[in-house]
């Protein structure tokens, strides 16, 4: 017993250790990590990845569309990111008649470059840490609500006086629980064009079935460029805007990599909850994945059926596919890879620990007991959050109606004109990917896991009284789909022109649905959640306090919140179960071998046959064939995808995309073992665009160094 003792002991000590590979660095604060990034190889200075009086690596990376990272890679403002992150505006270009989803797309001129409204990127000016002035006015006797309308005040005020006399953004973060405050600076530029895509086989390579895999073949890429006022400025999008010059680009390797090279992502990686408590972690992936999965399950196979049926379904709904099929699989991972680790009972040891020490200390006694408590009570609230999200805001003709009274609310000081034209707009947008079907037989599926899984106490009274009209599930949705305008692109318009406003809709059977679900939620779960979230956010506040203060030897990071950062590792291989090891690169040999002209996922284009057959690789040719893939340890998150990587000397050698499904929990738990990112080798991106697509005038403005 006391030999199992230590070993449980040892582990959960190693557990909380940040191992080589594991974090995601402030950059403003990367000195610090300078001597151990330099002891693995680094030949950069802090400098060099982060300066606001010079030009740094960080002005050649953007926040793309808000939810991915992007990068230039040459002077005249060519950025690019993954494939996936610019499929929503590929598939907004794609018809019937000009498919750039299946047969991608090259703009050979820069007049032919496709604008993106509603596009944008970000550049990040700098970033400050504020904490003492937002912390301002505060002491140990102010209360919770005082403390948050003087943080509220304070980052105002900086906020104002970042932006005051330009042209910039600006925002104030907390990290750390709201323990530490940083403000963001950034510069948005709208004038976003589309220059370049891979076909959907080739970027999309091994769809949803290779998706969070590893060996992966994707050519995940896609190319865009920045547009600016002639004073290199922000400017809307005209004819008249100019390529965007650029203050730093990437310049590009094409020597590769080879096992335990140095490398470093850069980028802004979503959300982390590395700091979360046991409970916090066991309701992850003991109830609300598997929950979750299920439910996306239903709609995915429901989407499936009706896109292999139809060309223009598959089309419409390509993006709104792999949006769901993303975090289903990612779910998969994370609570198998929980498990795995263990992670549970391990952080119940840490916290077993963590009760001994501050059990002599007022300010953290019993605090590992009241996050307990407190997840207990919030726990059914949150099941039913999730079913709220999953189940019926997932139905798209009940999203759509929440849409359409948004629109009419915010419209209402408009003239009826304008209102009708924005609205109109809206309609238009919505119904060109649209499928009633899908819709429908999706709709029917997620209704009856709500009504089986969400306890009554937790549903809306209107819900039982359209079971108890309706008698079934399937009835409701049918008389939905019977009599809700919502359904009819023609119906609606013709509301619209006879007058459209929340009166009018108030007897559509969509929008009361819609109303009276949301009205549920606002009344009865949200402010539940809200309340316990509040005392939660108390806690780990102290909590995150405390651990700094308990394990003075860890090097403590913030958990990811869209904000940029650096993090490195190696090139590295991995074994994810007994007898298996995975190299740490791919090849196009073995798309070749996935290659499959009956799976629409694995049928590549006749091009890329042509050009294997042949073996004209040109100089993008290693030992006889062409690299495409690498894996590494760096650690990553959502919002990563896009994201350089680049080598120990600041060149870019690949574009990360995702990260193997053994590691997908590393959002919570880090394991250096299997956590690994996956990276589009770049040497395959200029192969595409040379051989298989003939743009080799986008090569020539980059700068390729060996």
């Amino acid at each position: 017993m006391k030999r199992i003792l230590l070993i449980t002991l040892l582990f959960s000590m190693s557990f909380i250790s940040i191992r080589a590979d594991e974090g995601m660095w402030l950059p403003s604060l990367i000195k610090d990590r300078l001597p151990d990034m330099q002891k693995n190889g680094f030949k950069l200075t802090s400098k060099d990845l982060y300066d606001i009086n010079n030009a740094s690596l960080k002005d050649a990376i953007v926040h793309f569309g808000g939810g991915c990272t992007g990068e230039l890679i040459s002077s005249d403002g060519l950025l690019i990111t993954n494939h996936h992150c610019g499929f929503g505006q590929i598939q907004s270009h794609s018809s019937v008649k000009n498919d750039y989803l299946k047969d991608g797309f090259w703009a050979m001129s820069r007049e032919n470059e496709l604008p993106n409204k509603g596009l944008t990127v970000r550049f990040l000016v700098r970033m400050e840490d504020v904490s003492s002035k937002v912390f301002k006015g505060i002491n140990k006797k102010t209360n919770e609500n005082d403390r948050a309308d003087i943080i509220k005040k304070n980052s105002s005020l900086l906020i104002e006086d970042a932006k005051r006399g330009n042209h910039y953004d600006a925002r104030v973060e907390a990290l750390y629980y709201g323990n530490q405050y940083f403000l963001f600076v950034y510069e948005t530029y709208t004038d976003i064009r589309l220059v370049g895509a891979p076909p959907s086989s080739i970027g999309k390579f091994g769809g949803d079935t290779d998706n969070w895999m590893w060996p992966r073949h994707t050519g995940d890429f896609s190319l865009f460029r920045i547009y600016a006022g002639k004073d290199n400025k922000p400017a809307p999008y005209s004819a008249e805007n100019i390529p965007y010059k650029s203050k730093k680009f990437f310049s590009i390797s094409t020597s590769g990599v080879k096992e335990g090279d140095f490398t470093l992502v850069y980028g802004f990686p979503g959300r982390t909850q590395e700091y979360l408590h046991s409970e916090a972690v066991r309701y992850v992936s003991d109830v609300s994945n598997p929950h979750k999965i299920n439910l996306r399950t239903l709609r995915l196979n429901i989407q499936k059926d009706e896109m292999s049926s139809s060309q223009e379904v598959r089309i419409k709904y390509a993006s709104k596919n792999a949006s769901v099929a993303n975090a289903w699989k990612k779910w998969q991972g994370e609570a198998k890879g929980i498990k795995k680790m263990n992670t549970v009972n391990i952080k119940k040891a840490f916290e077993d620990r963590f009760s001994l020490w501050a059990s002599s200390k007022s300010e953290y006694k019993g605090l590992i007991d009241s996050l307990a408590v407190i997840y207990k009570m919030i726990e059914p609230y949150s099941f039913a959050n999730d079913y709220q999200a999953e189940a019926i805001n997932a139905n798209e003709i009940i999203k759509f109606a929440g849409t359409i009274r948004g629109a009419i609310i915010r419209n209402s000081k408009m003239s009826k004109e304008i209102s009708d034209k924005n609205i109109l707009e809206i309609v238009e947008r919505y119904f060109k990917d649209y499928h009633l079907v899908i819709d429908k037989r999706s709709f029917k599926a997620l209704l009856k896991e709500y009504d089986r899984n969400v306890p009554k106490d937790f549903q809306p009274l209107y819900f039982n009284q359209l079971i108890e009209k309706f008698e079934s599930t399937d009835n409701i949705v049918e008389n939905i789909f019977s009599n809700s305008i919502f359904a009819s692109k023609e119906k609606l318009e013709k509301q619209i022109g006879d007058g459209i406003d929340l009166k009018t809709l108030a007897n559509d059977p969509a929008f009361e649905f819609y109303l009276k679900f949301s009205d549920h939620f606002n009344s009865n779960i949200k402010p539940q959640l809200d309340n316990y979230n509040s005392k939660l956010s108390l806690l780990y506040r102290r909590y995150m306090r405390g651990q700094m203060e308990f394990d003075k030897n860890r090097d403590f990071y913030p958990d990811a919140n869209s904000t940029l950062r650096i993090t490195y590792g190696k090139v590295r291989g991995y074994s994810p179960s007994d007898a298996i090891y995975y190299n740490y690169y791919s090849t196009l040999d073995g798309i070749m071998e996935k290659d499959n002209p009956e799976i629409y996922d694995y049928n590549i284009p006749q091009k890329l046959r042509d050009v294997y057959k042949l073996k004209d690789f040109g100089r993008w040719s290693v030992n006889g064939t062409v690299p495409v893939c690498f894996v590494a340890s760096n650690h990553t998150s959502g919002g990563n995808s896009g994201s350089p990587v680049i080598n120990a000397q600041g060149n870019l050698i690949g574009i990360n995309f995702d990260r193997v499904w053994e590691g997908t929990m590393s959002d919570i738990v880090y394991d250096p073992d299997v956590c690994r990112n996956i990276s589009l080798d770049i040497r395959y991106v200029l192969f595409v665009i040379d051989k298989v697509a003939g743009a080799g005038h986008l090569i020539s403005e980059m700068n390729l160094v060996d």
